[in-house]
């Protein structure tokens, strides 16, 4: 009865499964879940319900996700974008509201309680928030916020043109493992907020990646790489700014650095994930 399942997809536990796995997998219980919106600007996905529990990723504001179980402050769910499931903090969610019409442009905008730049902010959102606008001006509402600059977003179905330039806006961003803001992200989480500014929807970890997105290159020396090409590691993945740069979140910098390729490529080959395993082209980009 029960097939092999990937955990970080599957919202499956010993005690508690989603309604439409049952007769897929074991489960003391199995429930339908309930489609929450996140509401803060950014909610961490943690591997069990505790603050101090290993981060996975991150869920930004607007981003739907469907709860399996609340308790104790955390809520078990699956996010709906690329299907991670885990522990967020329950304040971080609320009931869907209307759908967003806008989203974040800027790698961070504040959020004002009036119109007026002036005034301490609330909060900051990161790129790739949504929120549902109402009315207009250059500081305009967004619902349930308060007040953005206008400039700073754009409607839900425009999107940047060049991924590749979405990521190098990242540049010197500390590395954070599991993070997808330009307060700290990972060499995944940039790709994965990267393509998702250019409209392009990827898995959240490398090694989903590196099967999923654009197309394959062949591995044949020399390497015949172009701007926008992702070259993937056993653990790692970075972009090509062209044919001799490479951008990427590392942890030899510990930040988002653009450095030579062939340089990078014979340090993680010494020091950390060995050979490039793949190369994967994104169409158009």
């Amino acid at each position: 009865m029960t097939a092999t399942f990937d955990p970080r997809f599957t919202p499956a536990r010993p005690d508690l499964a989603a309604a439409h796995l049952r007769g897929r997998v074991e489960a003391t219980i199995f429930v339908e879940g309930r489609e929450m919106q996140v509401i803060g600007p950014i909610a961490d996905v943690r591997n069990g319900p505790a603050p101090d529990a290993s981060l996975d990723t991150q869920a930004l504001c607007g981003e739907r996700v469907t709860v399996y179980e609340e308790h104790e402050g955390w809520a078990w769910a699956q996010l709906q974008r690329d299907g991670y499931v885990g522990y967020l903090p329950s304040h971080m969610l609320g009931p869907r509201p209307t759908d967003p019409t806008h989203r974040v442009r800027a790698l961070r905008t504040f959020v004002y309680p009036a119109p007026n730049m002036k005034v301490p902010p609330l909060e900051a959102l990161p790129l790739g928030a949504e929120v549902t606008l109402e009315g207009e001006g250059d500081y305009v509402r967004a619902a349930d916020h308060g007040f953005v600059y206008a400039p700073h977003l754009q409607p839900i179905a425009q999107y940047e043109s060049d991924f590749v330039a979405v990521a190098e806006r990242f540049v010197g961003v500390p590395y954070l493992w599991g993070g997808k803001t330009a307060l700290g992200l990972d060499c995944s989480g940039l790709v994965q907020i990267s393509l998702a500014a250019a409209g392009i929807v990827a898995p959240r970890d490398t090694d989903v990646q590196a099967r999923e997105i654009g197309t394959e290159v062949a591995l044949e020396e020399p390497l015949h790489l172009r701007r926008g090409d992702l070259v993937f590691w056993k653990g790692h993945v970075g972009i090509m700014c062209d044919a001799q740069t490479l951008l990427h979140a590392n942890a030899h910098h510990m930040l988002v650095a653009r450095e030579p390729f062939a340089e990078a490529r014979a340090r993680i080959l010494a020091k950390s994930f060995g050979p490039v395993i793949a190369v994967r082209r994104v169409s158009g980009r």
